[in-house]
């Protein structure tokens, strides 16, 4: 396994890759930065804020202008009452304004939606953040799981080295038969096999990091170790769920959707109430018959300008019950948001219970991985003596063997699971500021 270490630096010397060493924080921040999920959830909190501006905007009086110009060939009616060939021409102008005064309160309530819908559209894009925090904190420990049980192979590697050269030594003395070598030479074949598996599942792991990173490549990409001997408390998960109830994002974006699928309704039925604008116009023409005397283009200009106020009022009487079944479907929205608040709660209140019991029987496995560590080694050393001096076969020997590594791989699972599901519940408990 050295020389496999030995030849992967050449190897990677030589190709110019230098390794980035990440820690969890960073991997966290970069994450979070890069994520597409986050990325789009960005998006929509600023189509968010547009929609805020364009409500605003609708308060404002819309303005317009504009202008014609025509023209009339061949016979036509005269004032006289008679047809008459005669070319016209025709050129007007018009500007008007129209200033909203009371739109059934739709403006106000619109801008009302909009503010609670940025609200949640901003609480979604933290709950993005946290699902994405949570990931890469499960694949970086799932990281560092793969690269303990790279080196619980290598030990075995190691192990199943040393045996075989002993029994070789021992062959020699005419103390074994050839059968005893042989099998050792079958186990350390099948301990290299484990081991390079167990190189790949870390490989494969990282991989599944970077990609959740959003690298373009795992090439270089190293972690670093955490401090699995740091206390961590393990939380009460009721005082748990308490404090996510005020502070997670999930369910907080969920209950600020049944707030704004609230004022979507209320919304809705401004369809209901009367709508009052206030309509201004000016404008003026220009007009020639041909074979007749017209006026000069400034003079009709002033004479035939024209100048128009008035108040435009609509009252609802029947539309086809469009307000109804608009009101109707925003209803049916307000009770899928509150649908959708529940289940955030039972999600969390699931993840949280889970994560407890996860980490409650992380601990009991911890404790018992470090007794059945210290009793298998012991029983190895006791199984090398008895088989040295014959007093045990290669098998027992072999099984005794796998006992302990197995006992190591447990005892790291174990560690690994403890930290994990600790920090998963102070993660809900408390989410890092970002």
């Amino acid at each position: 396994m050295i020389r496999k270490a030995i030849l992967a630096a050449a190897l990677a010397a030589a190709s110019g890759a230098v390794a980035q060493t990440w820690s969890l924080d960073s991997c966290i921040s970069y994450a979070v930065s890069h994520n597409l999920t986050v990325k789009s959830r960005e998006l929509n909190a600023i189509s968010g804020e547009l929609d805020i501006t364009e409500a605003k905007d609708r308060f404002l009086p819309t303005v317009s202008a504009g202008a014609s110009q025509s023209f009339s060939f061949g016979r036509g009616l005269t004032a006289e009452n008679t047809y008459a060939n005669r070319n016209t021409t025709n050129f007007g102008w018009q500007a008007g304004l129209n200033l909203p005064l009371f739109q059934g309160l739709r403006n106000v309530r619109n801008l009302d939606y909009a503010k609670a819908n940025l609200l949640t559209l901003v609480e979604e894009l933290e709950s993005a953040k946290d699902d994405i925090t949570l990931n890469v904190i499960a694949q970086y420990l799932q990281v560092l799981y793969c690269g303990e049980l790279c080196k619980v192979a290598d030990e075995q590697v190691r192990l199943s080295q040393v045996e075989l050269e002993r029994r070789k030594e021992l062959l020699e003395a005419g103390k074994i038969p050839e059968l005893d070598v042989l099998q050792a030479q079958s186990q350390l074949a099948q301990d290299e096999l484990s081991a390079v598996t167990a190189q790949n599942d870390h490989a494969l792991a990282l991989v599944d990091l970077a990609q959740l990173l959003e690298l373009g490549s795992a090439e270089g990409f190293a972690i670093e170790p955490i401090d699995t001997e740091e206390p961590l408390p393990l939380l009460s998960p009721d005082a748990v769920y308490e404090s996510a109830l005020r502070s997670n994002h999930s369910i907080k974006a969920s209950r600020l959707g049944v707030e704004s699928a609230g004022k979507a309704v209320t919304l809705a039925k401004s369809g209901w109430l009367p709508t009052l604008s206030f309509n201004a116009g000016i404008g003026s023409n220009y007009y020639t018959v041909s074979g007749l005397t017209s006026e000069s283009f400034g003079n009709q200009m002033r004479h035939n300008l024209s100048k128009s106020l008035g108040f435009s009022l609509n009252i609802p009487i029947f539309d086809a019950f469009s307000t109804r079944n608009s009101v109707r479907k925003a209803k049916v929205q307000q009770l899928s948001a509150r649908l959708q608040l529940n289940d955030a709660q039972n999600r969390v209140y699931k993840a949280i219970q889970q994560a407890y019991t996860q980490a409650v029987a992380a601990e009991k496995r911890k404790a018992s991985s470090a007794v059945a560590c210290e009793a298998t080694e012991a029983a190895l050393e006791a199984m090398r003596l008895k088989y040295n001096y014959g007093k045990a076969n290669a098998t027992e020997f072999e099984q005794a063997k796998t006992a302990y590594v197995r006992a190591v791989s447990d005892a790291a699972q174990a560690k690994y699971e403890s930290v994990l599901r600790k920090r998963i519940l102070a993660f809900y408990n408390s989410p890092s500021p970002r």
